[in-house]
């Protein structure tokens, strides 16, 4: 999908060095911010981010024949005279406005999915069950941040029948900014959670970060969201007039239970057989626990909102991302890795779905960042649950400032050992498991916990 020299000057202005007769080869394959990949034909915008400068890699960039560059201000020195060039304030906004000008090029759907929790999981399933349109363009991995969401929007091709964008956060303001050059059709909220309240302060304040996600949605789309949130609700009710689907997953057990009169999208969860029932159609989904069957109803929803047809019988068999919904079976144990990362909630929902399997249970436990002021009283409610439980002991990893006030509580609750360095765990967790006994591990991105799954017998 070319760029034109006359739409890029209508973004960024008028370019330096132009010379004569040098629109005519001033036409662009591609945006680029990575010089390794970066083509001839491509633009290459040099954005200085935590830990790169882009400008540091011109003279790479100019060896392979690119015809223009986007550098900041102050920086014409690192190219040769007269070289064309488009000089900005910002090479970062420069960036997201020609991502805008390519999401304007898109004539397909545009899905995105933030919430506290669940968000990669989510956008997984989404892009599974939309296959039956075609070709789906989806966020790489994490890609959730200014950068990320706009390398996704530029590799979208003509092929692509959807566009499903993963959004992430740290702070107010942020998801409007990825919502603006992102113009989505069907936003996906997964769920208000207490991850970043240590960044954001409040449950509130999390709640209006997440409801920004429609703040350029198209006026004719959807805000899906879960049902019987209150707060999420009258929050989202200040930035969207539009429309909004609410979906409610149950046990199957409430199956034949009478509901009030409502539009709320409904789904029944079997555990034993990981089916859920909805709208007369069974679905078999190959990751486990209520949080994941509550994640698919999601999908659910969006495939609806795009006209897709079902089975009376569906099978959906999901790959696991690195440190999510991972099984891994040795002769000895079997080990559920969710060690990307954590909050209170999706470690409650983990625990939840551990308490599910036979024999023991062990939990490696990496201590919750991001949590503030709050931090003590959250790991204190995930220990109460813990203690509570027939999990037969929990390897609990924290910095050493934490380690005594963590220890002092846990004194008298003798399933717990507490300790600050992960190297030390897979020989506790060795000598402490039998054959067939089953092991979590969860923790903040910080602690690295999948570095140790190959030492756990």
């Amino acid at each position: 999908m070319d760029f034109s020299f006359f739409e890029i000057k209508d973004v960024l202005g008028d370019i330096k060095n132009l010379g004569e007769g040098g629109i005519d080869s001033l036409n662009f394959k591609n945006i680029c911010i990575d010089s390794r990949t970066c083509l001839k034909n491509d633009l290459f915008i040099a954005i200085k981010g935590k830990n790169f400068d882009g400008h540091n890699f011109l003279p790479d960039v100019l060896n392979k024949g690119v015809k223009s560059v986007v550098i900041k201000e102050g920086m014409q020195k690192l190219l040769p005279d007269n070289f064309p060039c488009w000089v900005v304030s910002d090479t970062l906004n420069a960036f997201q406005k020609l991502t805008l000008l390519k999401r304007k090029k898109l004539s397909i759907p545009v899905v995105a999915i933030t919430g506290s929790v669940g968000k990669t999981t989510t956008k997984e399933m989404v892009g599974e069950v939309l296959n039956k349109l075609g070709k789906i363009k989806l966020s790489h991995a994490n890609f959730n941040n200014e950068i990320g969401v706009g390398l996704t929007i530029l590799a979208t091709d003509k092929e692509d029948k959807v566009l499903v964008l993963e959004m992430g956060m740290r702070g107010l303001g942020q998801i409007e900014n990825l919502s603006k050059y992102s113009k989505p059709d069907i936003a996906v909220i997964t769920n208000i959670g207490t991850a970043h309240i240590g960044l954001l302060g409040s449950k509130k304040n999390i709640t209006y970060a997440k409801c920004e996600i429609s703040k350029f949605l198209n006026p004719k789309g959807v805000v899906i969201i879960p049902a019987n949130d209150l707060l999420l609700e009258e929050t989202l009710r200040e930035y969207w007039k539009g429309r909004v689907t609410k979906v409610e997953l149950l046990n199957i057990e409430n199956q034949n239970d009478s509901f009030k009169k409502d539009n709320n999208l409904r789904g029944f969860y079997n555990p034993s057989n990981k089916t859920i029932l909805i709208e007369e159609n069974i679905f078999e989904i190959s990751f486990e626990g209520f949080h994941n069957a509550s994640n698919f109803l999601l999908a659910y929803a969006v495939a609806k909102e795009l006209g897709i047809d079902f089975e009376s019988f569906n099978k959906f068999d999901f790959v696991s991302l690195g440190g999510r919904n991972k099984i891994l079976k040795s002769v000895k144990t079997t080990i559920y890795d969710e060690s990307y990362n954590a909050s209170p909630e999706s470690v409650k929902a983990c625990i939840k779905t551990l308490l599910e399997k036979p024999r023991n249970k062990f939990f490696i436990f990496g201590s919750m960042q991001e949590l503030g002021e709050e931090s003590e009283k959250f790991h204190k409610e995930i220990f109460n649950l813990i203690n509570n439980s027939d999990i037969e002991k929990c390897l609990f990893i924290c910095d050493k400032k934490n380690k005594k006030i963590y220890t002092n509580y846990l004194k008298d609750k003798k399933k717990f050992l507490v300790l600050n360095n992960i190297k030390d765990v897979p020989k506790e967790i060795n000598k402490s498991t039998k054959k067939g006994d089953s092991i979590l591990i969860k923790g903040s991105r910080s602690w690295q916990l999948e570095k140790i799954i190959e030492l756990i017998n």
